[in-house]
Protein backbone atom coordinates (compact mmCIF):
# COMPACT_ATOMS: atom_id res chain seq x y z
CA UNK A 1 0.00 0.00 0.00
CA UNK A 2 1.46 3.73 -0.47
CA UNK A 3 1.68 5.58 2.33
CA UNK A 4 -0.71 8.11 3.18
CA UNK A 5 0.73 11.43 1.81
CA UNK A 6 2.11 9.65 -1.09
CA UNK A 7 2.53 11.39 -4.39
CA UNK A 8 2.14 9.29 -7.68
CA UNK A 9 3.44 11.07 -10.52
CA UNK A 10 1.24 11.22 -13.52
CA UNK A 11 3.67 10.67 -16.72
CA UNK A 12 3.46 13.65 -19.01
CA UNK A 13 3.39 14.47 -22.97
CA UNK A 14 7.05 13.81 -24.42
CA UNK A 15 7.79 10.78 -22.12
CA UNK A 16 8.69 7.47 -24.28
CA UNK A 17 6.77 5.79 -21.59
CA UNK A 18 3.53 7.05 -23.22
CA UNK A 19 3.94 5.44 -26.54
CA UNK A 20 5.42 1.59 -25.49
CA UNK A 21 2.77 -0.65 -26.21
CA UNK A 22 1.49 -2.58 -22.62
CA UNK A 23 2.36 -5.64 -21.71
CA UNK A 24 -1.30 -8.17 -20.44
CA UNK A 25 -1.18 -9.35 -17.03
CA UNK A 26 -1.24 -13.28 -17.09
CA UNK A 27 -2.73 -15.35 -13.94
CA UNK A 28 0.56 -15.63 -11.61
CA UNK A 29 1.20 -11.66 -11.75
CA UNK A 30 -2.60 -11.21 -10.93
CA UNK A 31 -1.92 -12.86 -7.86
CA UNK A 32 1.58 -11.38 -6.42
CA UNK A 33 1.74 -8.73 -3.79
CA UNK A 34 4.12 -6.76 -6.24
CA UNK A 35 1.00 -6.59 -8.68
CA UNK A 36 -1.52 -5.52 -5.85
CA UNK A 37 0.83 -2.14 -4.98
CA UNK A 38 0.70 -1.07 -8.28
CA UNK A 39 -3.27 -1.57 -8.38
CA UNK A 40 -3.16 0.58 -5.55
CA UNK A 41 -0.64 3.27 -6.74
CA UNK A 42 -3.08 3.62 -10.01
CA UNK A 43 -5.84 3.99 -7.83
CA UNK A 44 -4.15 7.24 -5.51
CA UNK A 45 -3.11 8.32 -8.78
CA UNK A 46 -6.80 8.45 -10.07
CA UNK A 47 -7.70 10.29 -6.46
CA UNK A 48 -5.24 12.59 -6.55
CA UNK A 49 -6.12 13.68 -9.97
CA UNK A 50 -9.71 14.10 -9.26
CA UNK A 51 -8.62 15.96 -5.79
CA UNK A 52 -6.37 18.54 -7.80
CA UNK A 53 -8.36 19.12 -10.44
CA UNK A 54 -11.86 18.04 -9.99
CA UNK A 55 -12.49 15.80 -12.82
CA UNK A 56 -10.60 12.52 -13.86
CA UNK A 57 -12.76 9.27 -14.77
CA UNK A 58 -9.67 6.92 -15.45
CA UNK A 59 -6.37 6.27 -15.69
CA UNK A 60 -4.11 3.68 -17.26
CA UNK A 61 -0.90 1.95 -15.62
CA UNK A 62 1.12 3.43 -18.35
CA UNK A 63 0.34 6.89 -17.14
CA UNK A 64 2.19 6.10 -13.68
CA UNK A 65 4.86 4.70 -15.97
CA UNK A 66 3.66 0.71 -15.59
CA UNK A 67 3.62 -1.08 -18.38
CA UNK A 68 1.02 -3.49 -18.03
CA UNK A 69 -3.05 -3.61 -19.44
CA UNK A 70 -4.44 -2.02 -16.63
CA UNK A 71 -6.69 0.60 -15.83
CA UNK A 72 -8.60 1.90 -12.59
CA UNK A 73 -12.08 3.10 -13.13
CA UNK A 74 -13.68 5.49 -11.21
CA UNK A 75 -17.23 6.55 -12.45
CA UNK A 76 -18.55 7.83 -9.29
CA UNK A 77 -18.93 5.51 -7.04
CA UNK A 78 -15.73 3.76 -6.17
CA UNK A 79 -13.12 2.51 -8.49
CA UNK A 80 -12.23 -0.56 -9.88
CA UNK A 81 -9.90 -2.31 -12.25
CA UNK A 82 -9.85 -3.41 -15.63
CA UNK A 83 -7.21 -5.89 -16.53
CA UNK A 84 -6.67 -7.14 -20.40
CA UNK A 85 -9.26 -5.36 -21.94
CA UNK A 86 -10.47 -5.93 -25.56
CA UNK A 87 -12.84 -4.46 -27.79
CA UNK A 88 -15.11 -7.76 -29.05
CA UNK A 89 -17.81 -5.04 -30.50
CA UNK A 90 -18.39 -1.35 -32.01
CA UNK A 91 -20.95 0.44 -33.01
CA UNK A 92 -20.63 1.95 -36.72
CA UNK A 93 -21.74 4.85 -35.47
CA UNK A 94 -19.42 8.05 -34.61
CA UNK A 95 -19.71 11.08 -32.78
CA UNK A 96 -17.11 14.16 -32.12
CA UNK A 97 -16.10 15.48 -28.96
CA UNK A 98 -13.72 17.20 -27.15
CA UNK A 99 -11.42 15.03 -25.37
CA UNK A 100 -8.99 15.81 -22.14
CA UNK A 101 -6.36 13.42 -20.82
CA UNK A 102 -4.25 13.52 -17.37
CA UNK A 103 -1.11 13.12 -19.40
CA UNK A 104 -1.66 16.92 -20.74
CA UNK A 105 -4.39 18.64 -18.85
CA UNK A 106 -3.54 21.61 -20.20
CA UNK A 107 -5.10 21.03 -23.60
CA UNK A 108 -8.28 19.56 -25.02
CA UNK A 109 -8.36 17.18 -28.59
CA UNK A 110 -10.84 17.24 -30.84
CA UNK A 111 -11.88 13.57 -32.30
CA UNK A 112 -14.32 11.32 -33.24
CA UNK A 113 -15.48 8.18 -31.36
CA UNK A 114 -17.43 5.40 -31.38
CA UNK A 115 -20.76 5.96 -29.81
CA UNK A 116 -20.92 2.39 -27.72
CA UNK A 117 -18.38 -0.34 -27.59
CA UNK A 118 -18.24 -3.29 -25.59
CA UNK A 119 -15.47 -4.82 -24.03
CA UNK A 120 -14.30 -8.05 -22.41
CA UNK A 121 -12.10 -8.05 -19.16
CA UNK A 122 -10.82 -9.56 -16.37
CA UNK A 123 -11.45 -7.97 -12.76
CA UNK A 124 -8.83 -8.29 -10.08
CA UNK A 125 -10.12 -11.84 -9.06
CA UNK A 126 -9.53 -12.96 -12.00
CA UNK A 127 -12.47 -13.62 -13.39
CA UNK A 128 -13.51 -12.74 -16.69
CA UNK A 129 -16.25 -10.07 -17.41
CA UNK A 130 -18.37 -8.86 -20.45
CA UNK A 131 -19.43 -5.14 -20.49
CA UNK A 132 -22.21 -4.98 -23.40
CA UNK A 133 -23.33 -2.14 -24.96
CA UNK A 134 -21.58 0.65 -23.04
CA UNK A 135 -23.14 4.48 -23.08
CA UNK A 136 -21.49 6.85 -24.51
CA UNK A 137 -20.08 7.97 -21.48
CA UNK A 138 -18.32 4.78 -20.66
CA UNK A 139 -17.81 4.22 -24.04
CA UNK A 140 -15.52 7.38 -25.28
CA UNK A 141 -13.77 6.87 -21.85
CA UNK A 142 -12.77 3.03 -21.97
CA UNK A 143 -11.76 3.97 -25.91
CA UNK A 144 -9.32 6.51 -24.45
CA UNK A 145 -7.55 4.56 -21.72
CA UNK A 146 -7.54 1.25 -24.00
CA UNK A 147 -5.69 3.57 -26.76
CA UNK A 148 -3.45 4.29 -23.79
CA UNK A 149 -2.34 0.66 -23.48
CA UNK A 150 -1.26 1.01 -27.32
CA UNK A 151 1.01 3.84 -26.83
CA UNK A 152 -2.18 6.05 -28.92
CA UNK A 153 -2.58 9.16 -27.31
CA UNK A 154 -5.76 11.62 -27.71
CA UNK A 155 -3.53 13.94 -29.96
CA UNK A 156 -2.45 11.24 -32.49
CA UNK A 157 -6.67 11.22 -33.35
CA UNK A 158 -6.98 15.23 -33.06
CA UNK A 159 -9.80 15.59 -36.77
CA UNK A 160 -7.23 18.31 -38.13
CA UNK A 161 -5.00 21.37 -36.97
CA UNK A 162 -7.50 23.22 -35.34
CA UNK A 163 -8.53 20.70 -33.16
CA UNK A 164 -6.04 20.92 -30.07
CA UNK A 165 -6.45 24.07 -27.64
CA UNK A 166 -5.59 25.34 -24.64
CA UNK A 167 -7.92 24.24 -21.83
CA UNK A 168 -7.73 27.65 -20.53
CA UNK A 169 -9.43 28.89 -24.12
CA UNK A 170 -12.12 25.87 -23.76
CA UNK A 171 -13.18 26.99 -19.85
CA UNK A 172 -13.58 30.61 -21.55
CA UNK A 173 -15.23 29.47 -24.67
CA UNK A 174 -16.99 26.52 -23.29
CA UNK A 175 -20.31 27.17 -25.08
CA UNK A 176 -18.54 27.93 -28.21
CA UNK A 177 -16.36 24.92 -28.82
CA UNK A 178 -19.51 22.96 -27.03
CA UNK A 179 -21.40 23.53 -30.12
CA UNK A 180 -18.64 22.58 -32.81
CA UNK A 181 -18.96 18.60 -31.31
CA UNK A 182 -21.92 16.31 -30.79
CA UNK A 183 -20.98 15.51 -27.19
CA UNK A 184 -19.17 16.67 -24.43
CA UNK A 185 -17.54 15.06 -21.05
CA UNK A 186 -19.88 15.22 -17.88
CA UNK A 187 -17.46 15.20 -15.06
CA UNK A 188 -18.55 12.93 -11.86
CA UNK A 189 -16.93 15.00 -9.51
CA UNK A 190 -18.86 18.07 -8.58
CA UNK A 191 -16.45 20.47 -8.75
CA UNK A 192 -13.99 21.02 -11.43
CA UNK A 193 -11.50 23.78 -11.33
CA UNK A 194 -11.09 24.13 -15.27
CA UNK A 195 -15.03 25.33 -15.37
CA UNK A 196 -16.07 21.96 -17.29
CA UNK A 197 -19.99 21.60 -15.83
Amino acid sequence: MPETGDIVPIVLLGDDRLRTSSTPVDEVELQLDSFKMHLDRLALALQQFRDEYGIGRAISAPQIGWNRRVIAVNLGQGTFFVINPTFTWRSEEMFSMWDDCMSFPWLMVKLRRHRSTSISYTDVMGKLIQWNGMDTAASELLQHEMDHLDGVLAVDRAMDSQSIIQVEDYTKRKDYYHSLVDYHIIPTVSKSSFGIE
